[in-house]
């Protein structure tokens, strides 16, 4: 009986917990974040598990996930991921706030070739980020830095006819934007329209493009955005890899090599190194109708990099050397003011020279040697000291048409050293928290080699500059939020003879920074992100001391000595849409710029032994920059896909209700892809028609030496196959740019006044990985 009464007691207890159970509604979620405890980069693919549910979920490329449907109640939940050290987390759920960032630890480990030590160096970023990286990069190859990042929405070139291109970046270029080669912001003289990067695009396995200001993080240079140049991580055991590319070229009979190899040791694990080398020739190149004259160009460049890796320590060298010689469309320098007027007025030179690969006066001549030194030490789980030191040695000579024996002397010959140190402390705490504190300097001395024969178009200069930074990074789920704060404060001296007169002159310029930002993934579809932020640039010696004729522009350039720093304060703000089939991403910003330094075509010109020249001089005016990048792609089958790319801008100048010179027009191009065999095969075969549409640039200033060119459309075609062999890569490439050889010219182009650009050119270009 008593047995009964227990039975029948347990069986209500039973049915009132079965009961209880069916009518509480299992709807809650456990959401959260996962990153590297190392740089705190989000980890895509990490396996999360609830134990007692067994039920899981993988994290996304924001390293967010969410296990839905879950009762009220305690949970285990495990964190798995190569490489790194499980977590295991209790949780008590009671309601739908739960969301939590996890930071998994990575540790070294060999497993059947896979070796993982993870010492990255990425910048992790709130604002708007595009990169080049894999195919995107392989069809890039044999172009410069400026060419490659042409295909990225919201980047253009600002040219100096067909060899010489320095990237664009929301109107910006030159001294408002920072490359970094490895690491190290790249300190040439970049403050020349015609002065090319000098960077070999061939050292890279990814390029990186940060449209935002970044100036708390590198500096005022940095005021229009940062282009990261960033090899293959070094290998950490023997693993030899070589990769070989050639690119030939149709136009200009351009050929191009490079071989690169990296291994590692098994030896000692950890210690692994990398070479690369590359050279480049080309001549004359040919518009539709007429060679332009004197266009050619040669490369000869190397970089290595040795480096050793440990779960405390980690220690890199690396060095670069960038040599090129190149070629100044003759055209542009005139003999008098008859000349110079009648070629704008013909808008093509008179001549034809043919093809050659000779290169002479006008001609560049630049190399560049870049090293450095870099190191980090973890304190302990959650704090790493990095240390850097960089030096670079600049020489660039401009040579002009000159009589007699004054021919062979450069007419401009700049020797610039640079020395860069970075000390910073990074922290990636294990709950949401994660910065960086640093100190940075920046010395410099800028000579004039003797013996041109002319006054120095900029004077002598010493500059140093020193900035302290931070900035903090909360992350929890889909949202992060990120803050920095800099000072900067640098001193210039300058020294110069002009006749038997010494000029000097000793400046100094302060400013603080600073940026708020967050990202906030509105659902699995969706990201919002958002970037405030404040930015400097006090005036570069060129913009305040210029006189003179600058041989490569072909032009007079005159400073103001009585510059003021600009400032500015620039927004960004990006939503992106990825559905599958679709990818949608759009960018907008707004960028108030006091102060802003511009070069002005005068009306004016230079009359000379040496030809007739145009006068620009450095002015000064308010300004407001706004425009809309946007990219997307569409897969209407597996085979068949299509994207479209395109930027809108306006830069309008605020004191006098006109717009400034050389801003890009508005542009988009747009293609369709054919992919023979499915789109999931991992061996690319594709076909890609595209069209570039640039519209006619209406915003011009109030003079210019001619209107802006009219529209144009340029058609382009590619093919792409992959063949294995063994375990080696063949890749095989076909390009055809300007498919049906149009006449045009780019408004963003200053030889516009004097040349057509390219016509056709056929690219051959073979990828051999082994």
């Amino acid at each position: 009986m008593k047995y009964l009464k227990l039975s029948t007691f347990s069986i209500i207890l039973f049915l009132v917990g079965a009961f209880s159970a069916y009518g509480q509604k299992c709807d809650l979620s456990i959401r959260g974040k996962i990153l590297h405890q190392e740089n705190n980069d989000p980890i895509v693919g990490a396996y999360i598990w609830i134990v007692e549910s067994a039920t899981g979920a993988v994290s996304n490329e924001n390293g967010n996930f969410e296990v839905k449907n879950l009762c009220a109640g305690t949970y285990t939940l495990t964190i798995q991921y190569l490489g790194h050290k499980e977590i295991r987390d209790s949780i008590l759920l009671n309601s739908n706030n739960f969301n939590k960032t996890y930071r998994l630890e990575e540790e070294s480990m060999d497993l059947g070739g896979v070796e993982i030590h993870g010492h990255r160096f990425d910048v992790q970023t709130t604002t708007s980020v595009s990169a080049l990286y894999g195919e995107a990069l392989l069809e890039a190859r044999g172009e410069n830095l400026g060419e490659s990042l042409k295909r990225i929405s919201g980047v253009t070139t600002f040219s100096t006819g067909n060899s010489i291109s320095k990237p664009v970046i929301h109107g910006m270029h030159s001294n408002r934007i920072m490359i970094l080669n490895n690491g190290i912001r790249l300190e040439g003289q970049q403050w020349g329209a015609e002065h090319a990067p000098e960077i070999d695009p061939f050292v890279a396995d990814e390029i990186t493009v940060i449209k935002g200001a970044e100036t708390v993080r590198y500096g005022p240079e940095a005021m229009g955005g940062v282009i990261l140049v960033n090899p293959a991580p070094l290998p950490t055991k023997k693993d030899p890899k070589t990769n070989l590319y050639l690119t030939g070229g149709t136009n200009g009979r351009m050929g191009n090599i490079s071989i690169s190899h990296a291994n590692g040791s098994n030896k000692i694990k950890g210690l692994g190194y990398q070479v690369q080398a590359s050279a480049k020739r080309a001549g004359n190149i040919k518009s539709p109708d007429y060679y332009q004259g004197n266009t050619g160009l040669s490369e000869l460049n190397f970089s290595g990099s040795i480096g050793y890796s440990s779960s405390k320590l980690g220690i890199e060298g690396y060095y670069s050397y960038f040599n090129t010689t190149l070629g100044i469309l003759r055209d542009s320098h005139t003999g008098n003011l008859d000349d110079l007027t009648s070629i704008i007025e013909n808008g093509r030179p008179f001549s034809d020279p043919g093809f050659t690969y000779d290169i002479v006066n006008p001609k560049q001549v630049v190399s560049h040697h870049l090293g450095k030194i870099k190191s980090h030490y973890h304190l302990s789980d959650t704090w790493k000291l990095n240390f850097q030191y960089g030096f670079q040695a600049n020489n660039r000579q401009e040579f002009d048409k000159r009589r007699g024996d004054l021919n062979e002397r450069a007419s401009l010959d700049l020797q610039l050293f640079t020395n860069t140190v970075d000390l910073f402390l990074d922290h990636n705490l294990k709950n949401e928290w994660s910065g960086s504190f640093g100190l940075n300097a920046i010395q410099q001395a800028n000579s004039n080699i003797p013996g041109t024969g002319v006054t120095p178009l900029i004077p002598n200069y010493d500059m140093l500059n020193l900035g302290i930074y931070a900035i903090e990074k909360y992350s929890k789920g889909p949202l992060e939020l990120e803050g920095g704060l800099r000072f900067d404060t640098r001193s210039v001296s300058t020294a110069r003879y002009v006749g038997s007169e010494l000029q000097e002159a000793d400046l100094s310029y302060n400013n603080f920074s600073a940026f708020i930002g967050g990202l906030y993934q509105i659902n699995p579809k969706i990201t919002f992100n958002s970037n405030l932020g404040t930015a400097w640039r006090p005036p570069n010696v060129n913009e305040l001391f210029s006189e003179g004729l600058h041989h490569g522009a072909a032009a007079v350039e005159i400073g103001d000595a009585d510059l003021n720093s600009e400032n500015s304060v620039k927004w960004v703000n990006a939503l992106e849409y990825d559905g599958g089939r679709t990818h949608l991403e759009v960018t907008a910003y707004a960028n108030h710029i006091s102060d802003y330094i511009y070069l002005n075509p005068t009306g004016d010109t230079y009359v000379s032994l040496r030809g007739t020249f145009n006068v620009y001089e450095y002015l000064q005016a308010n300004a407001f920059f706004y425009g809309l990048d946007f990219s997307g792609s569409y897969v209407f089958t597996e085979r068949l896909s299509a994207y479209a790319k395109g930027s809108i801008i306006r830069a309008k100048n605020t004191d006098e209700g006109n717009y400034f010179p050389f801003i890009p027009s508005d542009r988009m191009d747009w293609g369709l892809a054919y992919q023979f065999g499915s789109l999931s095969n991992s061996k690319t075969n594709k076909l890609t028609l595209s069209n570039l549409l640039v519209a006619k640039q209406k915003r011009e200033p109030d003079f210019d030496l001619a209107p802006a060119p009219p529209a144009y459309a340029i058609f382009n075609i590619a093919y792409q196959k992959q063949i294995a062999l063994g375990e080696d890569k063949l890749n095989l490439g076909v390009q055809v740019q300007n498919l049906f050889n149009s006449s045009y010219k780019e408004y963003m182009n200053r030889f516009r006044y004097f040349t057509d650009d390219m016509g056709r050119n056929i690219l051959l270009k073979i990828n051999y990985q082994f």
